[in-house]
């Protein structure tokens, strides 16, 4: 059993799947297709991915073109993030927009993104592992990233000091010199 809730950007859910807990820990349904399949607006999910970070790594803004766009739909397994997602959709009303919360092992929550939107994270603990689901598979060339700080986006990641970033992700693209491969 789960809940879900569309946010601002349209496409874009939250779900809170049903934690049990007790003495001995808890359990959660972290995924079952049925559940998931009008959330996803029917695409299946080809494969998952698994990282692992220290506090202060950022992660994005990462997204593939078509025809290798990915859906994602993700969780933090262990420690927490603030994830944010940036919708590249051309046509949407909310194109260049963002949304962003924090996700966390304690918290549960899990973020469906669509395809069309552009995905990073920050790591808030140690040990973050965090999860996703991709309904296409990596594609190397199909992958573009883009500025994590551009100020366009103007994003407040909150952080207190740089950042640890890879060398794609310290050379993104700025948002105003791409085009956007997504209707």
């Amino acid at each position: 059993m789960l809940r879900s809730q569309e946010e601002k950007i349209k496409g874009l859910y939250s779900i809170y799947p049903h934690v049990f807990s007790d003495e001995r820990g808890y359990f959660f349904e972290s995924f079952k297709a049925s559940n998931y399949a009008a959330i996803t607006n029917g695409l299946a999910f080809v494969q998952d991915n698994v990282s692992q970070s220290v506090k202060g790594t950022l992660r994005g803004l990462h997204f593939q073109t078509n025809p290798f766009a990915q859906g994602k739909l993700v969780q933090v397994l262990n420690g927490a993030v603030l994830d944010v997602a940036v919708d590249l959709r051309k046509s949407s009303p909310t194109y260049g927009e963002h949304f962003k919360m924090i996700l966390s092992a304690e918290n549960a929550v899990q973020l469906y993104i669509p395809p069309g939107f552009a995905h990073g994270f920050l790591a808030l603990e140690d040990h973050t592992i965090f999860s996703y689901k991709c309904t296409a598979p990596y594609h190397h060339a199909s992958e573009v990233c883009l500025r994590w700080d551009d100020p366009h986006l103007n994003i407040d990641w909150g952080l207190q000091q740089t950042p640890f970033l890879s060398a794609k992700d310290a050379a993104g693209l700025d948002f105003h010199s791409f085009q956007t491969p997504f209707e």
